[in-house]
């Protein structure tokens, strides 16, 4: 079996939300040598974005999309020990989440995967998180850096009313923002420190950050 084929049994058996399906290619995946960060991409995400889409057009409800979710997780459990990330010196805090009014949590939960693979302490806060939520956590935990994601043009509104917070309170703790409608111009305006715009930059993007601030 090729690696089109690959990948393409990975994002067609997300869409069905077929778990041994796509634990199955999953581990052809591995064991044909493809990247592991390429099957997430290309394979199970690429599926969750036609999940996506078939929700807008009212083909697909939440029961199977929750089913689709079961089984790209599935799938990334198999793959998360293969993906290849040039680790971080010393451990740095990163806290991530979802802004207010916004549950779209796939993409924040595949940055938490990067991260975590390049050896960043994640703290998690999940989906539709309240403003305040975001800068009490990076106080109480000290956090180097705070990621915040968006997929609605409705809640990525948060963004500068956080960072304007951080700034004020936190303000060594780097910013960085990401998701759809996004823009690393629209980062600026807002006033974060950087913008990523896939899993694979957040990382990137990260370390660059931290080194300009005095060490990764």
């Amino acid at each position: 079996m090729g690696k089109k084929e690959i990948l393409e049994g990975l994002r067609d058996a997300t869409v069905e939300g077929d778990v041994d399906k796509v634990v199955s290619f999953a581990k052809k995946a591995i064991a044909e040598g493809i990247d592991a960060y390429e099957a997430i991409m290309e394979g199970c995400a690429a599926g969750m974005n036609i999940v996506s889409e078939k929700y807008e057009k009212g083909e697909m409800f939440v029961p199977e999309i929750l089913c689709s979710a079961e089984a790209m997780y599935a799938a990334i459990g198999v793959l998360k020990p293969y993906l290849k990330a040039e680790r971080v010196e010393t451990p740095k805090k990163i806290v991530l989440g979802v802004v207010r009014g916004d549950i779209h949590d796939i993409g924040k939960n595949l940055v938490k995967i990067m991260m975590e693979a390049a050896g960043f302490q994640v703290i998690d806060l999940g989906r539709d998180v309240p403003n305040e939520q975001f800068v009490e956590a990076v106080m109480r935990e000290q956090a180097d850096i705070c990621g915040m994601s968006a997929l609605m043009t409705t809640s990525m509104i948060a963004m500068p009313e956080i960072i304007s917070e951080l700034k004020k309170k936190a303000p060594k703790t780097i910013t960085m923002v990401g998701g759809g409608p996004l823009s690393e111009e629209l980062a600026r305006a807002y006033g974060a420190d950087g913008y990523a715009k896939d899993a694979a930059a957040a990382v990137r993007v990260a370390k660059e950050l931290l080194i300009k601030r005095g060490g990764a």
